[in-house]
């Protein structure tokens, strides 16, 4: 059977599936929001103490190590406002597992909906994003009320908290976009998940501060090839201790922050890109 060259054309040319983005942006806000406000109301339903069980888990770690890297290791020994700092690390790096973690199995776990209905597909794992925030809104004001607690009292740094925040939803984000566009055709990229957030949690100064590390090649090396660690160590500095290093004093210099900033914008303009172009084939993958 013969074709014409306009049936060749058309037949050759890609099914185009449904974007990344869309068309409306607006509409990529509002959908984002409604399902993440409902995934958030429907983690506690049923629930007797609701929001309580998200802050027991940051809490029962923190209690845990607190009292294993005190009473026994000894790594908070004579760390000013180490509670302090234990407690908002653990809760800074549980936003980002989490956000990553649910980012990473979110398309999949909605395949019935992404399947059947036209709609801009980055909402699927911003609004992973968006639910993860709300519990680091909540954790925070815990986490406030305990800092002050300890004896640190407020300052006009704190201001520059949200600045910290935004560059943590930065790479939380732009991880995301990567896993939740990969894990649709490779499944083995949740356990190696699961083991690069455990060598982030150690490879990060949550249990221990940097100048507890003896050599000065790694304590510099940390803050440099680790954003995560950078935004922790700034963290620290910013909001509680204003006599620790700051971000740039422990990576060795000003300039040597360029290295983790130039990570966040990679990974985030690189995730969006990436997300947009696995986009219209999601459907197809599933």
């Amino acid at each position: 059977m013969s074709v014409s060259p306009a049936d060749a054309r058309m037949l050759g040319r890609p099914i185009k599936g449904p974007s990344a983005l869309g068309d409306d942006l607006g509409r990529v806000a509002h959908l984002t929001v409604t399902l993440a406000v409902m995934e958030f109301k429907l983690r506690f339903f049923g629930s007797v103490l609701g929001y309580f069980w998200s802050l027991a888990r940051p809490l029962m770690l923190f209690g845990v190590l607190y009292v294993v890297f005190t009473e026994f290791v000894r790594l908070g020994e004579g760390v000013p406002f180490y509670p302090a700092i234990l407690l908002t690390s653990i809760v800074l790096y549980m936003f980002f597992a989490e956000a990553t973690s649910g980012a990473l199995t979110s398309v999949v776990d909605r395949e019935t909906l992404v399947r059947k209905i036209a709609f801009p597909r980055v909402v699927v794992p911003l609004a992973v994003i968006l639910t993860a925030l709300f519990n680091l809104a909540l954790n925070l004001v815990a986490v406030l009320v305990f800092v002050l607690a300890t004896g640190v009292r407020p300052k006009v740094e704190w201001l520059a908290a949200p600045i910290l925040l935004i560059l943590l939803a930065a790479l939380a984000l732009g991880v995301s976009m990567i896993l939740s566009s990969l894990y649709v055709r490779f499944r083995d990229l949740a356990p190696i998940w699961d083991v690069v957030l455990q060598v982030l949690f150690y490879g990060s100064p949550i249990l221990y501060v940097l100048e507890l590390i003896p050599s000065d090649t790694l304590k510099e090396l940390i803050p440099i090839v680790n954003p995560l660690a950078t935004i922790l160590v700034q963290t620290r500095h910013t909001l509680i201790d204003p006599s620790a290093p700051n971000a740039w004093d422990a990576a060795g210099g000003f300039a040597y922050l360029a290295i983790p900033g130039a990570m966040v914008l990679v990974l985030l303009v690189g995730g969006l890109w990436l997300f947009n172009r696995e986009a219209p084939r999601i459907a197809e993958e599933l």
